[in-house]
């Protein structure tokens, strides 16, 4: 179901930006050139699908999967123009998430973490000048997981690493400087935890949906 709704957002925002056919010209609203900045602030939903079995240290099946609750966090975005249709995002903010074992009859917490996933993609422009402006983008990020705190008597480690990312969305040119933003963002990411000392294991593919709705000026 979520991945359905992360879906359906990523569509929205690229039929948004196939409405975009007007252009600026004194239209009354700014465009980003070459040398520009556009910093965003965004309201983001984080939500991952991972359902991976957790095994023991022998390597049997326990009959529990790992379910990772979502997370809706603000966060910011900071766009540099390489060129007209040319640019590189970063993007920061941290989530926290609830993470569960689950399987027959067991539902039970066993570690909440928060996660920093910074992420750089570098996005093409097609009709820069538009209104509604569309972009495609790629990149890499890193997750870091801090300030974890073990629940239900588990102990839970998760190991930082790299990822990377695709990105879809759209610049909705507002008045002078300022956009509505619409961004949608899947992360693949694997994470390896050790619970309980290494007792139980469990090869996580996090690969989160990130999909991020902001307003954003032009500098």
């Amino acid at each position: 179901m979520k991945t359905k709704m992360m879906l359906a957002a990523a569509a929205g925002a690229m039929a948004l930006a196939g409405a975009g056919g007007a252009v600026a010209q004194d239209a009354g609203w700014d465009v980003a050139r070459k040398g520009d900045w556009i910093v965003t602030g965004r309201v983001t939903q984080v939500s991952s699908d991972a359902d991976d079995s957790i095994m023991t240290a022998a390597g049997a099946d326990s009959g529990l999967d790992v379910d990772v609750g979502d997370s809706i966090v603000p966060t910011l975005g900071f766009t540099y123009f390489l060129t007209d249709h040319v640019s590189v995002e970063a993007i920061l903010g941290a989530s926290q998430h609830e993470i569960r074992a689950q399987g027959g009859t067991t539902d039970v917490a066993v570690h909440e973490t928060w996660v920093l996933p910074p992420v750089v993609t570098l996005q093409y422009r097609p009709m820069p000048e538009a209104r509604v402006s569309p972009y495609v983008g790629a990149g890499v990020n890193y997750m870091v997981f801090f300030e974890g705190e073990d629940k239900n008597g588990f102990e839970v480690e998760l190991d930082d690493g790299f990822g990377y990312a695709l990105q879809a969305g759209a610049d909705v040119a507002l008045t002078g400087p300022w956009t509505l933003n619409l961004d949608v963002k899947r992360v693949w990411f694997d994470t390896d935890a050790t619970i309980n000392g290494g007792a139980l294991e469990a090869d996580v593919g996090l690969d989160p949906w990130v999909v991020s709705l902001g307003i954003g000026r032009k500098f």
